[in-house]
C-alpha cells in the first residue's frame, strides 16, 4: 500500500553562494533566495544538490581560463558532478558584471534573464547540451516552457 511519506520523495539541496556581499545583495534586489530555489526546482524531480555560485569578473575569468580555455568571464558555468537516473549534483556559477550587462543589451530585465540562465545552468547539469543543432532545439524548447510556466517570455524571441 503506498504511503504518503515525505522521506520517500526525492530530496533537491540547493545551495546559493555569494562572492561578496555586494554581490548577494545585487542578486537579493532581483530574486529572493526562496525563488531562485523555486527556479532551479521547476527544472527536475531528481534529488541532488545543485550549488549556486555567484561572482565577479575576476572569478568568472579565472574559472573560465582554468575550466574552458578561454580568457574572459562568462555568463554561466556548469560543473556537473554526478548524474543519474535518481540524482543530480553539480555546481553553476553565474557572473553577475555579464549578466547585467547582458540584460541591458538585450533589454530584458536582470530577474528574467538570470531565470533563463538558472534554468539554462541547471538543464545542462542534468546532461542538457547545444553543441548541435538537434539537440540546441530541444534544449531551447525545454528551457522556454519550463520559463513560460515560470510566467517569463521566451529567451530567444
Amino acid at each position: 500500500m503506498p504511503t504518503n511519506n515525505k522521506s520517500n520523495s526525492p530530496k533537491l539541496t540547493i545551495d546559493l553562494q555569494y562572492a561578496s556581499l555586494a554581490i548577494e545583495s545585487a542578486i537579493n534586489k532581483t530574486a529572493s533566495s526562496a525563488l531562485i530555489k523555486k527556479w532551479v526546482k521547476s527544472t527536475t524531480a531528481l534529488s541532488g544538490l545543485i550549488t549556486l555560485r555567484f561572482v565577479n569578473t575576476a572569478e568568472g575569468k579565472k574559472l573560465n581560463l582554468a575550466f574552458r580555455q578561454k580568457d574572459y568571464a562568462t555568463n554561466v558555468l556548469t560543473f556537473p558532478y554526478e548524474l543519474s537516473k535518481d540524482a543530480v549534483v553539480a555546481d553553476i556559477i553565474f557572473c553577475l558584471p555579464v549578466l547585467q550587462k547582458e540584460a541591458k543589451e538585450q533589454s530584458k530585465s536582470l530577474k528574467a534573464h538570470l531565470a533563463h540562465l538558472i534554468v539554462h545552468g541547471c538543464l545542462h547539469a542534468q546532461g542538457h547540451d547545444h553543441e548541435v543543432s538537434r539537440d540546441a532545439k530541444k534544449m531551447e524548447a525545454l528551457e522556454i516552457q519550463i520559463l513560460q510556466k515560470l510566467g517569463f517570455a521566451n529567451p530567444y524571441s
